[in-house]
C-alpha cells in the first residue's frame, strides 16, 4: 500500500510523483515503457527540440553566416548524425528522470495500469500480471496523436509525429495534414534539410489557437522560408499507391508525396485504463471528468493533463499534478490557467500567453494595444533576425495585462516575463516602468508596453 499511486510517467505524472514525495507520501508509479519520461520526453517535446535546433543550425551556416563574415564553403549536413544526437539528448533527459525517481524512492513499475476497484490498479506486464494498492490514484496517462475519417496510417509513409521525428532519409516531397504546432514544427525541419513541405489546413489560417495578427506574420515567413499552404482545404483520404502517399483533397487534385505527417491533434489516452471498472465519468471527447480540485466521479481517483482536456501542454499537466497533490498534504492547490503560456518552436519562435485580440472582442472586452517590431530593437539588429514583432493587449479601464504575444527570436524565452507579469495581475505600465537591460531583445516588450499608452521610445 502507498500513499499515492501515479499511471502515466509523463511530465504530468513525473512531477506530481516528485512533488508527492517531496510532501512526504510514499509513491509508485506505472507506465507502459521501460523508460520514463512520457510522450514528450521519449517521441514529442525533446526530441522535436533537438531536431529544430540541429536543422537551424544547417540552414545558419548554409545562408546566414556570411552575413556576419564568417565565410563556409560546401555545407553538408549528417542527417544520422543528428538522429544520434536527438537520441542523446532525449537518453540524457530520461536518465535524469530516473535517478529523481530513485533519489526520491519512487518505485516505477513498468505495464500497462487498469482500475480494478478504488485504490486498486492491475499492472498489466510482459512478465505477468500485478496488482497494487493505494489510497489514492492519479491518472496521467497524456495523449496520443488524432487522425481523420479515409486516412490510412501505416507507420512507415502515412504517419504521425512520432514517424516524423526518425526519417531514415531526407523525403522529396512531405504532405503535413493541419498547420498546428506540431505540423508546422517538423514540417520546418524537413523544409531546412531539403523536402519540399505542403502543409493543407481545413481551416482558412494556420495556428488556430494563437492570435490572428501573430499567426498572419508567420505565415509570411514560413512562406518566404519555402513552405506551400493550402488552407481552406478538407484531406477526404490519404492511402499509399505503389510506394508513394495519395492525399485526396476536397475540389481539388490529389497531392502525391514520399511521406504524410498527419497533425490534426491530440486525443486523450484514456482508453483500456478500465475507466468503467470503477464508475469513473468520461465526456463524450474520452476526457475524465474532474472537479476544481482535479478529482474524478470517484472518491480518491484523480487525474490531470491531456487525460481531462484543455491545452494540452506539458507544463500545465505539471502545475495540475502539483496542485493536486499539494492540496493533498496542505489542503489548497491552484493552477492560474490565464497565465500558462504556450510556444511554437519554428524559426523565428511564436509564444503566447492570456487572451488572444480575436477572444477579447468576442467577449466584448475593450482593450488597448501595444506593438512593438523587432526591427527597430537593437539587439535584435546584431543578431541579424529582425523578423517579428511583440503585442500587448491591455484592459482599457484598468491596464491590467490581458494577453502577450510574441513573434520573433527567442519568443519562448521572453514569454515567460508576460506570464509572470499576468500571474501577478501587472499592467502595461508596471512592464513598461521597469528596466529592462539594454541592448537585449527583452526591450521589444517594453517597447511594446509603453505602445500601449502610445509612448514607444526607438519608434
Amino acid at each position: 500500500m502507498v500513499d499515492l499511486l501515479v499511471i502515466g510517467a509523463g511530465p504530468g505524472g513525473y512531477v506530481a510523483a516528485i512533488r508527492a514525495a517531496q510532501l512526504g507520501l510514499t509513491v509508485a508509479c506505472v507506465d507502459e515503457h521501460a523508460t520514463l519520461g512520457g510522450t514528450c520526453l521519449r517521441i514529442g517535446c525533446i526530441p522535436s527540440k533537438a531536431l529544430l535546433e540541429s536543422s537551424e543550425k544547417y540552414r545558419e551556416a548554409k545562408e546566414d553566416l556570411a552575413k556576419h563574415g564568417v565565410k563556409v564553403t560546401g555545407v553538408t549536413f549528417d542527417l544520422a548524425a543528428m538522429m544520434q544526437r536527438k537520441e542523446a539528448v532525449v537518453k540524457a533527459n530520461t536518465d535524469g528522470l530516473n535517478y529523481l525517481f530513485k533519489k526520491h524512492r519512487i518505485r516505477h513499475y513498468q505495464g500497462r495500469g487498469e482500475l480494478r476497484a478504488p485504490g486498486k490498479v492491475v499492472v498489466q506486464a510482459p512478465e505477468g500480471n500485478s496488482e497494487l494498492e493505494a489510497k489514492r490514484i492519479l491518472i496521467a496517462t497524456g495523449s496520443k496523436p488524432a487522425s481523420l475519417p479515409g486516412i490510412k496510417v501505416d507507420g512507415e509513409i502515412i504517419g504521425t509525429s512520432t514517424e516524423a521525428l526518425s526519417y531514415p532519409t531526407v523525403p522529396e516531397h512531405l504532405v503535413v495534414i493541419g498547420a498546428g504546432i506540431i505540423g508546422l514544427e517538423l514540417g520546418s525541419v524537413w523544409n531546412r534539410l531539403g523536402a519540399k513541405v505542403t502543409v493543407v489546413e481545413y481551416l482558412e489560417r494556420i495556428l488556430p489557437t494563437l492570435d490572428g495578427e501573430i499567426a498572419n506574420e508567420a505565415q509570411k515567413i514560413f512562406t518566404k522560408q519555402g513552405l506551400t499552404f493550402r488552407l481552406g482545404s478538407r484531406v477526404t483520404g490519404a492511402h499509399v499507391e505503389n510506394g508513394k502517399a495519395v492525399v485526396t483533397v476536397a475540389g481539388s487534385e490529389a497531392l502525391h508525396a514520399d511521406r504524410v505527417l498527419v497533425a490534426v491533434g491530440r486525443v486523450p489516452n484514456t482508453e483500456g485504463l478500465g475507466l468503467a471498472n470503477v464508475g469513473v465519468k468520461v465526456d463524450q471527447q474520452g476526457r475524465i471528468v474532474v472537479d476544481g480540485r482535479y478529482q474524478t466521479s470517484v472518491a480518491g481517483i484523480y487525474a490531470i493533463g491531456d487525460a481531462i482536456g484543455g491545452a494540452m501542454l506539458a507544463h500545465e499537466a505539471e502545475e495540475e499534478g502539483i496542485a493536486c497533490v499539494e492540496a493533498f498534504v496542505g489542503g489548497y492547490g491552484h493552477v492560474d490557467y490565464n497565465s500558462i503560456p504556450a510556444v511554437v518552436y519554428t524559426e523565428p519562435e511564436l509564444a503566447s500567453v492570456g487572451k488572444t485580440e480575436e477572444q477579447l472582442k468576442e467577449a466584448g472586452i475593450r482593450y488597448r494595444k501595444g506593438v512593438f517590431p523587432y526591427q527597430a530593437n537593437g539587439r535584435a539588429r546584431a543578431l541579424g533576425q529582425t523578423e517579428g514583432k511583440a503585442k500587448i493587449l491591455a484592459a482599457a479601464e484598468t491596464d491590467r495585462v490581458l494577453g502577450v504575444h510574441i513573434i520573433g527570436a527567442r519568443a519562448g524565452d521572453l514569454i515567460a516575463e508576460a506570464a509572470v507579469a499576468m500571474a501577478f495581475g501587472a499592467s502595461s505600465e508596471d512592464i513598461a516602468r521597469a528596466s529592462h537591460a539594454h541592448p537585449t531583445l527583452a526591450e521589444v516588450l517594453k517597447e511594446a508596453a509603453l505602445a500601449v499608452d502610445g509612448r514607444a521610445l526607438h519608434l
